[in-house]
């Protein structure tokens, strides 16, 4: 097997491109194939001498910048001509129909693995996360490709991987997925999987017994190990210089490491500088929020693993209304699983409303944009949409800036690091400092909590 695999990145190169790119460009001049890699390479291939000479001349340089922005790393793309067409690929988009059938079989590439896969069970793993029912979307089909990579490939080329994202967006199914997909492939590897805190307990537990030497062995001879929200590490410093020197012996040794996290590495600011240095060395992965489509497929897969009969209305209606994440939707279909063995009766979508109407009233609201917050701050302030996001530092801008990123915090799931983007390319701290700041405000005047109660409400309504 390759060790070098960039396929990964090369697919995700070739979806953002057939978005950036008009149809009839990218239908003409991408009729090309992923071949192989090299350590620093992609070769790729072509049909004929013209098309190499054209993407070479055209498009080379976009492509190895799209491949640096994924990657992280300087990727040359070499082209070979090979004259047969004909295989399949999901590069070859001759119009927008092909392109979108394509894309959903790029997305649902990494779930062709058999529905109840006969395998031996992993002590530490759960058989419920798999890749067969992990639902692929356009907010993580990246992230699912990386995975079944490792997986089949591990300690190659994505080492570390770090899973990360906001509360119930599927990090530690992914993770799993990848302990349970690898334990298949090689059964003889070891594969450790634990929870950060579970780590810090267990090294606690050593000491206490004097008997520190067999967890280091336990956990720097492993062929895997993977390491759930390791946020938890923050302000820990002794677990985590032992964090660091598993890490190091790890990774010397080829072993792959996969670690979630509730927010980028670089935002974790209570760790040690060299340990966050570490969790950021590899391929980083943002789980975002699923989009429409995806939440209607996520229903659907959850709602037959519980045996719940539902109408496409009332699936349309829980989408709509719940956009925050998995564990939100499958929490949906849990009270309607309920009402269905308590009564006995079948669900509509009146029924479904009145069910779940608490339910959709608590979500409406966090399903909106930072626009409709910035607006209804610079309405209430009277002061432009524009100076919220713009550079101004007058005290009459400055405040409406700081409660619409406290606001924003509060009601959606962006991070600080993306909300800092929506404000004007602003950097994480000042979005950290802006939410603190309201915060010892409202402790100073409770008058602004009822202020900012009432701003929020005109966002929800």
């Amino acid at each position: 097997m390759n060790t070098w695999d960039y396929s990964v990145f090369w697919d995700e190169a070739m979806r953002q491109l057939s978005e950036e790119l008009n149809t009839h460009e990218f239908s003409m001049w991408f009729n090309i194939l992923y071949d192989s890699s090299t350590q620093d390479s992609i070769i790729i291939k072509v049909p004929s001498l013209f098309y190499k000479d054209q993407l070479e001349k055209k498009y080379r340089s976009l492509i190895e910048k799209k491949l640096f922005e994924l990657s992280g790393k300087k990727l040359l793309v070499k082209f070979i001509v090979n004259g047969n067409t004909a295989e399949t690929s999901f590069h070859k988009p001759t119009n927008e129909k092909t392109m979108e059938t394509n894309e959903k079989l790029l997305q649902e590439q990494p779930i062709q693995t058999p529905k109840t896969p006969q395998v031996k069970k992993h002590p530490q793993l759960s058989l419920n996360y798999t890749f067969s029912n992990y639902v692929i979307g356009d907010n993580n089909s990246f992230a699912a490709n990386a995975a079944i990579a490792i997986a089949n490939n591990p300690g190659s080329a994505y080492n570390p991987f770090l899973i990360y994202g906001g509360v119930g967006l599927g990090k530690t199914h992914l993770m799993q997925a990848i302990g349970n997909k690898a334990y298949e492939n090689f059964p003889n590897k070891k594969i450790i999987c634990v929870t950060a805190e579970e780590f810090t307990n267990e090294y606690i537990n050593a000491i206490h017994n004097k008997d520190f030497s067999a967890f280091k062995n336990k956990y720097r001879s492993v062929d895997m190990l993977l390491v759930d929200d390791i946020h938890f590490f923050e302000n820990k410093e002794g677990f985590q210089d032992e964090m660091f020197y598993t890490f190091n012996a790890l990774y010397d040794s080829g072993k792959q490491m996969v670690f979630t996290c509730d927010r980028p590495a670089s935002e974790l600011k209570n760790l040690t500088d060299r340990l966050r240095s570490r969790f950021e060395r590899g391929l980083k992965v943002d789980l975002q929020p699923p989009n429409y489509e995806t939440r209607i497929a996520i229903l659907k897969t959850k709602a037959e693993s519980l045996k719940l009969n539902l109408p496409q209305e009332v699936l349309d209606s829980i989408a709509r209304n719940v956009a925050t994440n998995i564990r939100d939707l499958e929490s949906t279909l849990i009270t309607l699983a309920a009402y269905v063995e308590i009564t006995g009766k079948s669900i509509t979508l009146d029924v479904a409303k009145d069910v779940l109407k608490d339910i959709f009233n608590q979500f409406r609201h966090v399903n909106v944009s930072i626009d409709h917050i910035v607006r209804a701050v610079s309405d209430y302030f009277k002061v432009s949409t524009n100076d919220i996001k713009g550079k101004k530092r007058s005290k009459k801008i400055v405040f409406p800036r700081q409660i619409a990123m406290y606001i924003a915090r509060e009601i959606t799931e962006y991070s600080t690091t993306e909300l800092g983007i929506e404000f004007g390319g602003r950097d994480h701290t000042t979005v950290m400092h802006s939410v603190q700041k309201i915060d010892e405000l409202i402790k100073l005047d409770p008058s602004l909590k009822t202020i900012i109660e009432r701003i929020i409400q005109n966002i929800k309504t």
